[in-house]
């Protein structure tokens, strides 16, 4: 156990001290008792709370509430240590703890250097100590492994309300663990087993072997260049994309922007989200000088959000990853559907949380939240009253459904508050027009999110896709009706889907089985082919992480 882990990398230096302070003293006074005596009186001492171990909604105190009554269940029999020393269990242990690192894990976090230092002693005190940190490390370890190192929600309550989606108990999953007949096929079990996890810990290797040789070169600004140019930057540019494989060539040298670079080029750019047009500017310089070190933490950090999340990648599931801009259509951790999405601007960012899609809706009204009401359309109508005039906007008394409809012209918007303004419905007909486009998809929520098409498909050409309040907007609705009510029967076609379109009247149809949807921010992620893709932090979601876990 640890102090919280976001002051990880303080705490645990400081924490070191105390266990040699908590590890002296009566213990060493009465060795005839035996370890069971030694443990005793560790426990005592309250261990937890000398070494300042707590986290995933345990205080110190009850972490040592837990640890003493697990021991005096046993009657004081270590789980770890017998006649000749650390068991086989043991040993399966620390051979975790040692290689957390390929996990994008600390070793130091969990003590690994005085573990070792106290491995081969066979004095009765030290192997007590050892007996307390093993059980205490092995429930730290695992619900990190499981859950994630930290809690999201204590870096930022409101960015990272449902980021994770389960909440864990640390003791019970530490119960589990000891009580478990085959340790290394528990622990191997903890940490995600679907691809979209373990392919990253492929990546984090290789970026880790870069780094170990001495990462990339760095590319020089200059002038644009373009496909067919000649420019003393190109080998420089050439060595860089080779070491991230995206170039394959043998010819290093050469200083001309040729075919076979100019696709090493583009891949790179498809790689880091950008406009894949084989011209280098400074957007694709900027990309290729951030060093490997970033990129390594960028992965760690998100392996860390897999963490965060449910493990069940069984059946069909649908995925919007933000920072990506991209949907995702999953059966069984294949992809079968993929398009582009408009998010959240950074003053309306997209939350992130996981749900299940029950209905979509084919020609919907937009009615318009209140605060777009409030703080876009009031100062309009107050300029002019006839502001929403063309744009197939009507304004209701109410909420209710008896609101009366009324004049905006016949309304003095000056006179009207904020407060006010928050009673008036405003609502959008149904039409290409409409601001939801053709079908909105529905999944229940406190963040009044939801997925719909839109009528502004030109701003899916954008590299940056930052332009809604918050919603996600989907390049090809007709593709994901289809795909999601297609498990209600087979007769679910585009054709059949544009028919209901052009019909123009609004159409709701329930999913037979509510499909799960989870909306996720990645900034590095490995495709069905071992690809590593790296996004930009576009909310800065990141950085918050990075001082979090380093």
């Amino acid at each position: 156990m640890h102090l919280p882990n976001f002051k990880l990398g303080k705490i645990i230096a400081a924490a070191i001290p105390f266990i040699f302070i908590l590890f002296a003293g009566e213990c060493a006074a009465q060795p005839e008792s035996g370890i069971s005596k030694a443990i005793e009186q560790l426990l005592e001492k309250g261990p937890a709370r000398y070494i300042g171990a707590e986290g995933h909604g345990y205080t110190s105190e009850q972490i040592d509430t837990k640890l003493t009554s697990y021991y005096r269940q046993r009657n004081l029999k270590p789980i770890w240590i017998n006649d000749q020393g650390p068991n086989e269990r043991a040993r399966v242990l620390l051979s975790f703890l040692d290689s957390a690192s390929a996990e994008g894990l600390n070793p130091e976090d969990y003590r690994t250097e005085w573990i070792h230092g106290k491995w081969e002693s066979t004095n009765i005190d030290d192997l007590a100590k050892l007996e307390i940190l093993l059980t205490l490390e092995l429930s730290q370890y695992t619900a990190d492994i499981r859950a994630g190192r930290m809690n999201p929600k204590k870096v930022d309550p409101v960015l990272f309300a449902s980021a994770r989606d389960k909440e864990i108990d640390m003791a019970e999953l530490a119960g589990q663990a000891l009580g478990s007949t085959d340790l290394k096929t528990f622990l191997n079990s903890q940490s995600p087993q679907h691809v979209y996890y373990t392919s990253m810990i492929t990546a984090l290797d290789r970026y880790r072997k870069i780094a170990e040789n001495s990462g990339w070169p760095l590319v020089s600004e200059g002038a644009v260049l373009k496909p067919g140019m000649t420019d003393s930057r190109i080998p420089m540019i050439r060595k860089r994309l080779a070491v991230t494989n995206d170039y394959t060539g043998t010819d290093l040298s050469s200083h001309v922007f040729d075919k076979q670079f100019e696709d090493a080029v583009k891949n790179f750019q498809k790689r880091h989200y950008l406009n894949a047009d084989g011209v280098i500017g400074n957007n694709t310089v900027a990309a290729m000088n951030i060093p490997v070190e970033k990129r390594i933490r960028q992965i760690i950090i998100n392996m860390e959000r897999w963490r965060w999340l449910s493990r069940n990648m069984e059946g069909k599931q649908v995925f919007v990853n933000i920072a990506g801009f991209h949907l995702a259509g999953i059966q069984d951790e294949a992809i079968e559907l993929r398009m582009p999405v408009i998010v959240g601007k950074e003053h309306h960012m997209s939350p992130v949380f996981s749900d299940a899609i029950e209905y979509a809706e084919f020609n919907p009204y937009w009615n318009v939240p209140t605060s777009i009401a409030v703080n876009e359309y009031l100062p309009k109508l107050q300029k002019d009253s006839n502001a929403l005039a063309g744009k197939h906007l009507r304004i209701f008394s109410g909420w209710t459904k008896d609101a009366k409809e009324i004049n905006p012209i016949e309304i003095d918007w000056h006179s009207i508050s904020k407060s006010q303004m928050a009673g008036y419905h405003i609502r959008q007909d149904p039409g290409p027009w409409n601001a939801l486009g053709t079908v909105k998809f529905i999944f229940p929520n406190d963040y009044s999110v939801y997925l719909h098409d839109t009528p502004g498909h030109s701003l899916f050409q954008r590299e940056k896709r930052t332009f809604s309040h918050g919603c996600i907007r989907v390049s090809q609705p007709q593709d994901l009706a289809v795909y999601l009510l297609k498990e209600n029967d087979e007769s679910w076609t585009k054709d059949h889907v544009n028919n209901i379109i052009q019909g123009g009247k609004r159409k709701v149809v329930y999913l037979k089985k509510p499909i799960p949807v989870h909306i996720i921010y990645r900034t590095a992620v490995v495709t069905a082919d071992g690809t590593v893709r790296f996004g930009e932090d576009i909310y800065g979601r990141d950085e918050l992480l990075e001082k979090a876990l380093f």
